[in-house]
């Protein structure tokens, strides 16, 4: 639930201006608003009028190394590409087509358009008209958004396609894809009017507090410039009434291979790629004359701009305050050393709010800070960001402002810097150590960063090298030096931002500005490090006795059998070189206590988590691993409670003893207690405020009768009533029996290492013989019809979710035809109400099967709409049942279906969490191991009758839940 709100939360800082095209993926990029704008050639990009002379340090004169696994070149008409063999995923290819033009570039009768021209590569191109481009890449098992996608920002646009190596005519094809969105768009004038709805649906769904705060900071954020005036979704009035000849024109003017680039990344051969690229994009005809791209500036402003904001959507408080500069360009190693410099600096910063938000009385839930590059083309930001309790956002910004003065006066500590280095340097022996099965699809990203912003494309190689050569050269007053420059009362900006209810009052815009004023003679003392050298485990366990070792062929695994009854599986692999995760689960969880104790039991995890572990408080232990690659965290769930870990195979005894710790170590901490608590409260405040958190509550009270173990959002009188004493008895009584856990460990290790450490730290657990398990507490699930609404928000919004649910019969032939039956409506849903109507921008039919504590399914369907579409869009669904259920699939959709699951199947094989999640619930469910050999052989055999026969069973009609939320003023319509 927190994660779920802090994601919300923080998206308002993001404050998206890139808009997602055909899927579900959205990229984040500049946004803006305000006033005129003024174009800058590339030589002038907003550099101080006064040259300073070039400092002595030769490294300033040294370029950066470029990744020489990357080719390189440039076509004769300008267009530039990146190529770059890597096998991991086996048979596959990451292609980008970047167009260093976005929202930026459009004229007034255009706003919107570069957006809607990245809509229309999708909508028809020379090579496949209409609605066959999607129909085609599908049929190969390409998964619309997950794998085909694109993205526009301000000054950019980037189309992303994911695509199969080993059929050479699918991967031919997907290069003249490429060239048709270059330039073989054909605006055909009925696709055009029938994707105006669509965006439009886009704009609908971003509507709300979000996007009310976004337009009101813009102009704060990106003073004065053409941002403020280009958000790329564009407007309504452009959106409905453009002609085809304005869309053409923009596509025409911007979409030309000078602006141009391609990346792929895959496992192919590069000469041949190289060949494939040169023959594809060499057709672009080359512009004569063009017109040359503009690179737009954010002003400086003296003055620092400040604002107070409410909102009756606004589930929390926040504070923001941001520190505009030139932007810093890395060619260099001189320059590569600065940013280092300003990542330490970050990094600490980051560390210091944490620290300061794990106090008792903390003046904030959530902060952290950090030096940005990529604000615009010519801005970079250093930001503090806040989340703060109710009604105390002055006291948030004083502590940010107190903080970040604190650097200013008193600098860094070397044993800060020194903490910070090795964790840096031990990022880049990580990133070195999984270079051979890094996926293709991180790796593009830096290519595309480089042919938009001039970012450098390093390597995992020259990265940890230059780590190690510039790290140890940046002293302390180098580091402070940086983070005092980027505090400055020049183009700051600082702003609040708070739930409107009543009795809650901002602070002003002039306490704010005399709180800015009162930090500069403030009396501040300097930061005082704590740090402890004490070992984990002072003294070690003695190791358990291993009975016997057997395996499990089916799986690839052995299994491990100790007289304290742990049992232990292990799966060495190589999907993932530096890797090793781990999880384990013992019976019982939270349905062993009463519905009065079922809050403290479901928090105690958290609560003895937030105590930190053996001789570390959590601040402590934060500092003690921030060297090393590891993480380990127990859960108290519903059924089941467990330990979950991973870590750098070099950092596995410290995972083993953090493990360890979880059943011998666990601390009462009376401050991380009131802190977690503060915390919660803050977080779940205001929930309701939001429409869809209100809407997401009430349809959970429904369908859950208003079960008190249900509970969406607990009250503050629930939260208060959790004690710390009684959470840790909880704690302890299921972390007491370790000998009644199972453990499953898979990645980078061998048996013979990691058998001995896991005899030492997990056959040496307590054993009480306790023989648990899980109780039926037979809580409420709503499975008959109703129809409910909900009236919450001022936006001409409405979220639709229609549900089915009941009892299963658990076999894996059904959950097979379920999944397949999900995706073919799916297709259906997208097909009919997105493409055809133009009605939504997303619907999605999904849902599953759980097996305990009895067999049942979920089915769902959900969209956003605008209220006086809902009816129809509703209908619109009934009848894509209604076909699937008298005709069955058709073989299109059934074939494409079939085709991706089997191309994701065969690379989740390949991974790591795949395989553990496998492990888990084999022997969760005492399941046939051999079972997991014969998914590919139920995929190929489900037949047309199954799926249809899974529509009629989990999508029963007569039995659908239907759920509306429509704003506040539809209420007495």
């Amino acid at each position: 639930m927190n994660r779920i709100l802090l994601s919300f939360l923080m998206a308002g800082f993001l404050l998206a201006g890139t808009w997602a095209c055909k899927g579900t993926k959205t990229a984040t990029s500049q946004s803006t608003q305000t006033d005129n704008s003024t174009a800058v050639a590339e030589a002038t990009k907003a550099e101080p009028a006064e040259k300073k002379p070039q400092p002595a340090d030769p490294q300033a004169k040294e370029p950066l190394p470029f990744d020489n696994s990357v080719r390189t070149g440039t076509l004769d008409n300008g267009m530039r590409y990146y190529i770059q063999k890597n096998a991991k995923p086996e048979n596959y290819a990451e292609l980008r087509l970047m167009v260093n033009a976005g929202s930026l570039m459009e004229t007034e009768e255009q706003l919107g358009l570069a957006h809607f021209t990245e809509h229309m590569c999708f909508n028809g191109t020379k090579n496949f008209p209409k609605g066959e481009l999607v129909d085609y890449l599908e049929s190969i098992g390409t998964r619309f958004g997950a794998h085909l996608n694109a993205y526009t920002a301000f000054d950019e646009t980037v189309y992303m396609l994911r695509v199969p190596t080993d059929n050479d005519e699918q991967f031919a094809t997907a290069f003249q894809i490429l060239e048709d969105w270059a330039h073989q768009v054909t605006f055909d004038d009925e696709e055009i009017d029938k994707e105006r709805g669509v965006v439009i649906s886009e704009w609908r769904d971003r509507l709300g507090a979000q996007q009310r705060i976004q337009q009101a900071l813009l102009p704060l954020m990106f003073y004065n410039s053409r941002y403020a005036e280009r958000v790329p979704i564009g407007t309504v009035e452009v959106l409905e009434n453009f002609k085809p000849e304005t869309i053409k024109a923009f596509y025409e003017k911007w979409y030309r291979p000078d602006l141009m680039g391609v990346a792929a990344v895959g496992d192919f051969d590069v000469d041949e790629v190289e060949a494939k690229i040169k023959a594809q994009f060499n057709n672009i005809p080359k512009r004569e004359d063009p017109i040359t791209r503009p690179v737009y500036d954010v002003p400086e402003h003296e003055e620092t701009l400040v604002k107070a904001l409410e909102d009756e959507e606004v589930p929390m408080s926040q504070v923001m305050m941001m520190y505009k500069h030139p932007t810093k360009k890395m060619k260099t190693k001189a320059d590569y050393k600065s940013n280092l410099m300003a990542d330490l600096g970050s990094s600490m910063i980051s560390d210091r709010l944490s620290e300061l938000a794990q106090q008792k009385d903390a003046p904030f839930a959530m902060a952290f800070a950090g030096y940005a590059q990529g604000m615009s083309r010519t801005r970079d930001a250093y930001q503090s960001i806040a989340m703060t309790k109710e009604g105390e956002m002055t006291g948030g910004l004083t502590a940010l402002l107190r903080e970040n003065e604190r650097v200013a006066r008193h600098g860094f500590t070397q044993t800060e810097l020194d903490r910070a280095k090795e964790s840096m340097l031990t990022s880049a022996e990580k990133a070195f150590n999984e270079r051979e099965t890094v996926e293709s699809r991180r790796l593009v990203g830096s290519l595309v960063s480089n042919f938009l912003n001039q970012s450098p494309v390093l390597g995992a190689e020259n990265r940890l090298n230059l780590y190690k050569e510039l790290l140890p050269q940046i002293t302390l007053n180098d580091v402070n030096q940086t983070f005092k420059s980027f505090l400055r009362d020049e183009s700051r900006m600082v702003a609040v931002i708070g739930p409107k209810k009543e009795g809650l009052t901002l602070p002003t815009e002039e306490e704010l500005r005399q709180k800015l004023a009162e930090i500069k003679t403030a009396e501040i003392t300097p930061y005082e490090d704590q740090v402890s050298d004490s070992p984990l485990i002072e003294n070690l366990p003695e190791p358990g006795k291993l009975l016997f070792a057997k395996e499990i062929e089916p799986l690839g695994v052995t299994e491990l059998r100790f007289r304290n009854g742990v049992k232990v599986w292990l799966k060495p692999t190589d999907f993932k070189k530096d890797q090793i995760l781990m999880s384990s689960f013992s019976p019982g969880g939270t349905s062993l206590y009463s519905d009065e104790e079922y809050m403290t039991a479901e928090m105690a995890g958290q609560i003895v988590s937030q105590g930190g572990i053996g001789p570390y408080n959590n601040i402590e232990l934060g500092k003690f691993l921030s060297d090393k690659v590891v993480s380990v965290s127990p859960y108290i769930g519903e059924l089941y409670e467990g330990v979950r870990g991973s870590c750098s195979p070099k950092d596995l005894e410290v995972m083993l003893q953090l493990v360890h710790l979880q059943f011998t170590g666990a601390r009462k901490d009376e401050t991380a207690f009131a802190t977690t608590m503060d915390q919660t409260k803050a977080f779940t405040k205001n929930i309701l405020s939001n429409p869809q958190g209100y809407f997401q509550n009430g349809v959970n009270e429904i369908m859950t009768d208003k079960h008190p173990r249900r509970k969406m959002i607990p009250s503050e009188e629930e939260i208060s009533a959790v004690t710390l004493d009684r959470a840790f008895e909880i704690y302890q009584e299921r972390f007491a029996d370790g000998g009644d856990f199972r453990f499953f460990f898979v990645g980078d290790f061998d048996i013979e290492t990691i058998q001995p450490l896991i005899t030492q730290y997990i056959a040496s657990l307590p054993r009480l013989n306790s023989k648990e398990s899980w109780k039926d507490l037979a809580l409420p699930s709503r499975t008959e019809a109703i129809s409910q609404s909900f009236y919450k928000g001022k936006e001409p919004q409405s979220a639709v979710r229609l549900m089915f649910a009941g009892d299963f019969e658990s076999n894996a032939k059904n959950r097979i035809s379920l999944q397949m039956a999900n995706q073919v409506l799916g297709i259906m849903l997208r097909e009919n109400l997105r493409e055809d109507k133009g009605g939504v921008y997303g619907v999605r039919a999904g849902g599953g099967s759980s097996r305990e504590p009895k067999p049942t399914y979920s089915t769902s369907i959900s969209f956003g709409c605008f209220p006086d579409a809902v009816d129809d869009l509703v209908a619109a669904c009934k009848a894509e049942i209604t076909q699937l259920q008298s005709e069955g699939p058709s073989e299109k959709n059934l074939s494409k279906v079939r085709e991706i699951m089997t191309k994701e199947f065969a690379e989740q094989q390949k991974s790591n969490s795949y395989w553990l999640s496998v492990m888990t619930s084999t022997a969760r469910y005492g399941s046939d191991p051999a079972a997991i050999t014969a998914r590919q052989k139920l995929i190929d055999e489900v037949t047309p009758e199954d799926v249809q026969t899974a529509a009629k069973a989990y999508y029963n009609l007569d039995n659908m839940m239907q759920f509306v939320l429509y704003p506040e003023d539809e209420k007495n319509d």
